[in-house]
């Protein structure tokens, strides 16, 4: 049974600060679909279009009938642990710094046996676990065997946190906690367990609602962040920036219309300034710090989170200029993942459908609300997802999307 984790310890600053390593990264191309589904939490695995054989690992032909006609399709995930084995030494440097490891071969119900890390709650072979793809710190899929059951305290497996961003005993940064998705956000995160939560507001001299019931959670510290003011982003930074594990970023300015409807480009600067150059201003600062802390200890550095929008994937003419600062806010956002992800720092890219706030008035049923939003962030950083999509809107839309993205394009256009 795994114990529940200690609170971290206060670092000595005289022992050395771990520095990042990550596992290893190598995967072929067809492997990368194994990836994009455990990037959204899916399960999914090859399976032949002609005679329906299930496959592992990825390959380019079916190794029962030589056809090339391979799709991923999602698949059960109850498994036969056949035998299992813990490693004590290891020649690559992110397992010897995280030795003892235990691995296990599992016998898939659909099919093929599979090599996974292994849950310290799943019981010695034979035993049933159920097999799930996980993202490592390389960014790359990886199977881990699970009980079959939730355990007291199952989030707290030293292995399985390594593939997670749990933030249990970890601080997070909220950049804007004066919405009622910020809010929401903040006290999601104190449900979690997390250590200390900061959250920022613009405007200090004026206190906005829900200022005083923020103020009396008691991990909760409000600070003044103004994503539009360099100096302001620059200041906070110099003072927690070696101290955030989990990045939020929700700050965002949302105006109604696209280009036909409004004169002039200030309401669209505004929302740029916002969207776009607010997260740049962020990612400048607080980076190279989260970066640097990529492997400090259990409550390291792990996630960086943007809240950006489903209107990022097409173009939403009512909501037209917001819409492109979302679209060029996600382009900034995959930059930012790749020079993340060396460190180990996972980016997490939340693209809701509309929220139930006042610049979704108009629209009708269903809305998001922020308190499911809020949930959803958590959720996927406890389960290691990488995109995120919350509401029924977003799930359509995605669909649609993946489908035809130029009849998504005209169908939104009429």
């Amino acid at each position: 049974m795994v114990e529940p984790l200690d609170r971290p310890r206060r670092k000595n600053p005289v022992l050395r600060t771990r520095l990042p390593t990550l596992p290893p990264a190598g995967r072929s191309r067809v492997a990368l679909g194994l990836t994009a589904a455990a990037a959204q939490g899916r399960f999914e695995l090859q399976q032949c279009a002609e005679c329906g054989r299930v496959q592992y690992p990825p390959r380019e032909a079916c190794e029962n009938c030589l056809s090339i006609h391979m799709q991923w399709k999602t698949q059960a995930t109850g498994a036969e642990l056949l035998s299992e084995t813990t490693l004590h030494h290891s020649n690559d440097l992110f397992f010897r710094e995280r030795l003892p490891w235990r691995l296990g071969l599992a016998k898939l119900d659909c099919g093929p046996s599979v090599v996974a890390h292994l849950h310290a709650d799943v019981p010695r072979a034979p035993a049933r676990v159920r097999v799930a793809a996980r993202l490592d710190r390389a960014g790359q899929a990886v199977l881990v065997a699970l009980p079959q059951e939730e355990t007291p305290n199952m989030a707290d497996d030293r292995q399985l946190r390594e593939f997670t961003c749990d933030p249990k005993f970890r601080k997070v940064l909220v950049t804007d906690a004066k919405t009622a998705l910020g809010q929401s956000l903040v006290k999601a995160f104190a449900e979690a367990k997390a250590e200390i939560i900061w959250a920022g507001y613009s405007e200090p001299w004026k206190k906005f609602p829900g200022f005083e019931a923020l103020e009396k959670l008691p991990q909760v510290t409000l600070l003044p962040l103004d994503v539009t003011d360099s100096k302001s982003v620059r200041e906070v930074a110099a003072e927690i920036g070696g101290k955030v594990d989990i990045l939020v970023n929700d700050a965002e300015l949302h105006r109604a219309y696209g280009i036909a409807n409004r004169s002039g480009v200030e309401t669209a600067r505004a929302e740029m300034d916002v969207n776009y150059f607010g997260l740049l201003r962020l990612a400048q600062e607080f980076g190279p710090a989260m970066r640097s802390r990529g492997a400090d200890g259990l409550a390291s550095a792990v996630a960086w989170v943007n809240v950006l929008s489903i209107y990022a994937l097409a173009n939403f003419p009512p909501h037209g200029t917001f819409s492109a600062s979302k679209a060029a806010a996600h382009s900034l956002a995959q930059c930012l993942r790749a020079e993340m992800r060396p460190a180990g720092v996972r980016v997490v890219n939340v693209f809701p459908g509309p929220i139930d706030d006042e610049w979704s008035q108009l629209l009708l049923p269903p809305k998001l609300a922020p308190q499911a939003l809020a949930r959803a962030v958590v959720g996927a950083l406890r389960e290691g997802i990488e995109d995120v999509y919350p509401g029924d809107v977003a799930q359509e839309w995605l669909a649609r999307w993946r489908d035809n993205p130029k009849a998504l394009e005209r169908e939104l256009s009429t």
